[in-house]
């Protein structure tokens, strides 16, 4: 069916787009391990039933999303009624990132589409299997009028970003983010960027030590570590360091047993120029756990490394990886001392009972979202809005967050005729004293 901008068309494609997520869930399950041994748990919990869950909460409130909002009238305007109307901004292009190659591909296009846009989607070339798939089950779903996937390395993104686009969406990293944000300029196209950071975990001396390990152990290596917003490093106070070091070791051989290589529940690296960045990071640090490699397998254990330099490559960069730096601090100063080196970062996270100490926290640092007390789980809620600020990223979406961002808001007053107020036209002698009174009182 050839694209139409009505709510049923939107609602019946959507529907369209559900069923065929669904009848496909398992060929999507098979790619994404292809491409880089995701585990079936993580590749339905934070990819196909993520999608499927939005889906289906867009089509239960698509209507309501999408219906005029009356607000509260100005009383300069009296007698009127005014709302906020929503118009899709018209042809939008979503690039997507390789790490949830499925859920960050499928979420921003169900909210473009929700919001009566036409989308170009291009995926991400590092993940070709679940790319392929994405791209057959989009040309079942959509007219081509409507939706349509463009696979290809970074010269098919170049040829894209050379267009003129009504709205861009990206997910990646920092430096291609800034180049997307060069493009739009040219234009002058508004974006949302969803980057990462150097995400801090702050520890004190009153955390449940045992399960702070274990909440960290989950959030730093689902996915092998690349995920914007798992912890990128630990800070913790220098009395605890000992135990809590004994305690993530647990964790991880909990999670993934003595011969991780062999474990179901670990993924891979996504391709070669990945891994020998992070095999690099560990070379010359002192590891305390893992670091075991495979170039063939693109493998690399959950590593632990003890106090690294804040000069050191893993130190240097979002690492993107199942790394994971332990520092220590004795005092707040010194916390900032690492905190501030670095760029707002997307997420950050504190495992403290000390509610004015977790308080003070995000109070001095600015960051796209966090925890207390755990990790990554903040994303899960689509009441809040997931986003960065700064070089972590520019705007935030998620539930209906996501369709007002693909949606242009145009303020309308509808005024009525049966009283014109003389007060605003000219000739003004001696109106004015009288508006100045009127706006103090207001």
């Amino acid at each position: 069916m050839e694209f139409k901008n009505d709510i049923g068309y939107r609602k019946e494609t959507l529907k369209k787009l559900l069923y065929n997520i669904q009848k496909s869930e398992d060929l999507i399950v098979k790619a994404l391990y292809d491409d880089f041994k995701k585990p079936e748990f993580e590749a339905v919990v934070t990819e196909t039933n993520y999608v499927i869950s939005e889906l289906k909460d867009t089509i239960k409130n698509l209507n309501s999303w999408a219906k005029p909002k009356r607000v509260f009238p100005s009383i300069l305007n009296f007698p009127s009624s005014d709302y906020i109307y929503k118009e899709p901004y018209g042809n939008v292009l979503v690039i997507a990132p390789w790490n949830y190659p499925f859920q960050l591909a499928l979420c921003p296009l169900i909210s473009a589409v929700a919001a009566g846009n036409r989308v170009v989607l291009k995926p991400s070339e590092l993940t070709p299997h679940t790319s392929s798939i994405i791209a057959k089950i989009i040309e079942k779903t959509f007219h081509i009028s409507h939706v349509e996937v463009f696979e290809g390395g970074v010269e098919v993104s170049n040829k894209l970003l050379a267009q003129r686009w009504d709205y861009i969406f990206f997910t990646g990293s920092a430096p291609v983010g800034k180049i997307v944000a060069k493009a739009a300029a040219e234009n002058l196209t508004p974006v949302t960027l969803e980057l990462g950071g150097k995400n801090p975990c702050v520890i004190d001396e009153t955390a449940n030590l045992k399960l702070a390990a274990k909440r960290i152990v989950w959030g730093k290596f689902i996915n092998a570590g690349q995920t914007c917003i798992a912890p990128d490093y630990v800070l913790i106070q220098k009395n605890m360091k000992v135990n809590f070091i004994t305690f993530l070791m647990e964790e991880i051989v909990k999670a993934y047993g003595k011969k991780i290589d062999k474990s179901p529940d670990f993924a891979r690296i996504v391709n070669t120029k990945n891994w020998v960045r992070l095999d690099q990071m560990i070379e010359k640090e002192k590891v305390i756990f893992g670091g075991e490699t495979n170039a063939d397998k693109l493998y690399i254990s959950p590593t632990l490394i003890e106090e690294p330099s804040l000069d050191s490559a893993v130190m240097k960069e979002e690492i993107f990886g199942p790394i994971l730096p332990i520092l220590i601090y004795e005092t707040e100063a010194e916390i900032h001392n690492v905190i501030s080196k670095y760029e707002k970062p997307l997420a950050f996270y504190i495992f403290s009972e000390n509610k004015s100490f977790a308080k003070k926290l995000i109070a001095n640092y600015s960051f796209g979202g966090g925890c207390i007390n755990d990790t990554v789980v903040h994303f899960s809620n689509k009441r809040l809005p997931f986003g960065g600020v700064g070089h972590s990223g520019i705007g935030a979406y998620h539930g209906k967050l996501s369709f007002d961002i693909f949606s242009h808001h145009k303020a309308i007053v509808k005024k009525a005729n049966w009283l014109d107020l003389p007060m605003r036209y000219a000739p003004y002698k001696d109106k004015l004293a009288s508006i100045k009174r009127i706006l103090d009182w207001l």
